[in-house]
């Protein structure tokens, strides 16, 4: 049995039927959504689970948008050649590209500018970044006038580009009855009104909340092994930088699937 097979067995997915809303769960009429998890600098992933969306599209006449749920910096060794990658596909593609931003690109900007307490991004994911643009620095070594240090010899190499990606990402994109976010969203909050800490830091208490969100929030930023999908929510952060498990999810019409690297 194929992934896309076993994953609607476990998930229950035919149809794309959610229990407890008003109708089933859609996408406009013509459009082929495609949302891609935490890629965490896992540029080889990247590339192999593109080469399947790809293909995936390819016969697809209708309007395709290929939303990114952010992370793509951190804890992986290609955190350079994901921004590269990702910066060039702008003009490769012939999806629509959505980039959100996550809290490893929020914190990453904090610590270039060097914002209180951002030294710790380098703790959960940042040093793996900076080697990737050529700064090595072990956590051992770290202390203030390293980190100055450090901090200017990365503002020293990341190309501008870089920069202006990171700086023009997205929190939130809507379509159909689906909202796209990092982390989640704040339960009891309109969806309008929801704030930049939440969207790319929320888990409690968005991941256990059975509330009708209005949308069905998709996500990443929350690991499992599998994709998890709630009657209010879909996250696809199967923790690629470990896993070797990149996820997207295939919203067309009522129908819902997924493509993955494994």
């Amino acid at each position: 049995m194929g992934f896309l097979q076993i994953t609607k067995r476990l998930f229950g997915l035919r149809g794309g039927q959610v229990k407890g809303y008003r109708h089933a769960a859609r996408v406009p009429d013509g459009y082929r959504l495609y949302a891609i998890g935490d890629i965490h600098g896992r540029y080889d992933l990247l590339r192999l689970l593109l080469t399947k969306i790809d293909a995936d599209a390819e016969n697809f006449e209708g309007r395709a948008v290929l939303v990114f749920l952010g992370d793509y910096v951190d804890r992986g060794p290609q955190s350079k050649d994901v921004l590269d990658f990702l910066i060039d596909l702008k003009d490769m593609s012939s999806l629509e590209l959505v980039f959100l931003l996550g809290n490893h690109e929020q914190t990453m900007l904090d610590f270039l500018a060097n914002a209180p307490a951002s030294e710790h991004w380098l703790r959960y994911g940042g040093l793996e970044t900076l080697a990737s643009y050529g700064v090595h620095i072990s956590s051992e070594d770290l202390n203030e006038s390293s980190l100055s240090r450090v901090r200017s010899t990365l503002r020293d190499n990341l190309d501008a580009s870089h920069l202006d990606f990171l700086r023009r990402l997205r929190l939130s994109y809507e379509q159909g009855d689906y909202y796209f976010a990092h982390a989640g969203i704040r339960p009891g909050i309109d969806l309008s009104a929801q704030i930049l800490d939440d969207l790319l830091w929320i888990r409690e208490p968005f991941l256990s909340s059975t509330q009708d969100f209005g949308r069905i929030i998709v996500h990443g930023h929350s690991i499992s092994e599998e994709p998890v999908v709630r009657r209010n929510r879909i996250g696809i952060d199967t923790g690629a930088f470990a896993s070797g498990r990149l996820t997207a999810l295939v919203l067309e019409g009522e129908e819902r699937r997924f493509l993955a690297t494994l």
